[in-house]
């Protein structure tokens, strides 16, 4: 993974939410030669509106992404993350593959029910805390932790166990 550019896939089961706010702040904050892809094992077909609007708010771009299967990725992942959450039970799809795994757990914004006040609130709940991780991950010593398979994926475990307001 050293002298090549590092794929990292954020995913979860429907591909609208989550996952493709992950990829957004990702690709919006990373370094030259890593990009961020994000898919589904069960994709919804369409982005979340919402989803989409808060990332434009913030000034990230959502051109050029869409709902979309794993099996439509245009390359291999050197890592992958999933995003699920575990409040309403969801399983998380099982990337198989020689692959860096990791879960960064962020319970669904969409599937809250509320007033507009209480939407708004869940879903930038889920932004500042993808932010968060993402930004951690990006401050760790990235260059060393790619020749060593179980210390990034040890980093990654503990970036994932953030729980940030």
């Amino acid at each position: 993974m050293q002298n090549k550019p590092c794929h990292i896939l954020f995913l979860c089961t429907g591909n609208s939410c989550r996952s493709v706010l992950s990829e957004a702040i990702f690709n919006h904050l990373a370094p030259a030669g890593w990009r961020a892809l994000s898919a589904g094992s069960q994709p919804a077909g369409q982005l979340h509106p919402h989803a989409v609007a808060l990332l434009h708010a913030r000034g990230i771009s959502t051109d050029g992404y869409y709902s979309k299967s794993w099996h439509d990725l245009d390359v291999t992942p050197d890592i992958v993350i999933t995003v699920c959450g575990s409040a309403a039970g969801e399983t998380c799809p099982a990337y198989l593959g020689p692959v860096v795994r990791a879960h960064w757990g962020v319970d669904d914004p969409s599937h809250v029910v509320g007033t507009p006040a209480q939407i708004d609130t869940a879903f930038d709940h889920a932004y500042r805390l993808i932010r968060a991780r993402i930004e951690a991950f990006l401050a760790l010593p990235l260059a060393q932790l790619l020749g060593d398979r179980a210390a990034l994926k040890a980093a990654l475990d503990t970036i994932g166990a953030l729980q940030r307001n």
